[in-house]
C-alpha cells in the first residue's frame, strides 16, 4: 500500500467479521473462476501501514458493530478509508491472481488506461491514511448509510472493481459509496434518495436502492480526473469539474439491463427478469408504488427457494 517494502501479510477481511458472521469456510468467488474463502483474500503491507490499518480497523469495527447511528456519527473520511482499503484490497489480490494466471499462458496482463487512472488515484486517495491530504472542492467519493430492518444475522458484502461501487448490510444498517464519481450517482437518484429519507428501509428496498446504484455507476461515462499538488508536507486533490461537455454525464437507462442488476439484488427473494419488467416502463419495485409515493410497509410474497 506505500512505496515501502511490503513485510506484513495482512488478512483483508478483518478477523472479528470472519467470526461474527461465520465467513471461515463461504465461498468467495473471483474474477479469474476460482473459489477461495473470505480468510484466503490476504495482502501485502509495510510494517508502517499495518500499523495504521489496525488502528482504522478498531476505530471503524466499533461502528460497524454497534449499528446506524455510529456508523452515521463516523467521520466520513475514516470511514471512505476503510471502504477503499477493502476495494484496494480486493483490485491488488485480483489482479495479482490475473498476473499470475496470464503469466501461465506466455501472454502479458492488459488493463484499459481507463481503469489504471481508477486505481491509481485510488490508491493515492487511500495514502490519506498514512500521509496529510486535504481534499478541496467536491469530495472525490460519496458514502450513503441507510437504516434498515435487517434480520440479526445479516452480512452482505458487494463490490464492483471496474465501477468502484460498494455496498454492506448488516446489523441495523446498509451502506452504499462510490468511490470516484465526485457524487455524481447520489445526485443523479436524489430523487428516490429524497423519498426514502427518514423511512427505515426494508433489506427489499435496501437492495433495490443498491442496484440503482450499481446500475447507474455502469451507464456514468466520465472518467473523473484530479488536480494532485504536493508540498511535501501535504497533498493537496481537487476534481476537475466533470460537465465541460453538452453530453449528459450518463448514458440512457436500459430497462432491461437494470432489471438484470435487480434480479441479482433480489435472488434472496427469487424474484426473475420477467416478473421484474413485465411493465417495461414501471419496473417492479419495493420503494415506489404506481403513484410515486414511498411505500413504507411493502408487502413481499413468500417465494420458494
Amino acid at each position: 500500500m506505500t512505496g515501502l517494502e511490503a513485510d506484513r501479510q495482512m488478512q483483508l477481511f478483518p478477523e472479528w467479521m470472519v467470526n461474527k458472521f461465520n465467513l471461515k469456510d463461504q465461498a468467495l468467488k473471483m474474477l479469474d473462476e476460482h473459489i477461495l474463502t473470505y480468510p484466503d483474500i490476504k495482502i501485502p503491507v509495510s510494517e508502517f501501514a499495518y500499523q495504521e490499518i489496525e488502528k482504522l480497523e478498531q476505530e471503524v469495527s466499533v461502528a460497524l458493530n454497534t449499528g446506524y447511528e455510529a456508523v452515521k456519527a463516523l467521520d466520513d473520511l475514516r470511514l471512505f478509508q476503510w471502504i477503499a482499503k477493502q476495494v484496494y484490497g480486493m483490485i491488488h489480490f485480483e489482479v495479482r491472481a490475473g498476473i499470475r494466471q496470464q503469466r501461465s499462458t506466455g501472454e502479458a496482463l492488459n488493463f484499459s488506461q481507463s481503469l489504471m487512472q481508477k486505481f491509481g488515484n485510488l490508491h493515492l486517495m487511500l495514502q490519506s491514511l498514512l500521509n496529510p491530504m486535504e481534499f478541496e472542492g467536491v469530495l472525490p467519493w460519496k458514502i450513503l448509510v441507510f437504516p434498515v430492518d435487517n434480520p440479526p444475522e445479516t452480512f452482505s458484502y458487494r463490490d464492483e472493481i471496474n465501477t468502484l461501487v460498494f455496498s454492506l448490510k448488516m446489523k441495523d444498517f446498509g451502506l452504499i459509496a462510490c468511490l470516484q464519481d465526485n457524487g455524481e450517482n447520489a445526485i443523479y437518484h436524489d430523487a428516490v434518495l429524497h423519498m426514502v429519507s427518514d423511512h427505515t428501509l426494508q433489506p427489499i428496498q435496501f437492495e433495490e436502492i443498491c442496484a440503482r446504484f450499481f446500475y447507474s455507476a455502469y451507464i456514468f461515462n466520465r472518467l473523473p480526473e484530479y488536480s494532485i499538488l504536493s508540498t511535501g508536507e501535504m497533498y493537496y486533490i481537487d476534481g476537475m469539474p466533470l460537465r465541460i461537455s453538452s453530453r449528459p454525464l450518463f448514458d440512457n437507462w436500459q430497462v432491461k439491463t437494470y432489471g438484470q442488476v435487480l434480479e441479482n439484488f433480489w435472488k434472496p427473494w427469487g424474484f426473475v427478469l420477467f416478473e421484474i419488467i413485465k411493465d417495461p416502463e414501471n419496473p417492479l419495485s419495493f420503494i415506489l408504488d404506481e403513484q410515486g409515493k414511498f411505500i413504507k410497509s411493502p408487502s413481499v410474497p413468500l417465494r420458494l427457494e
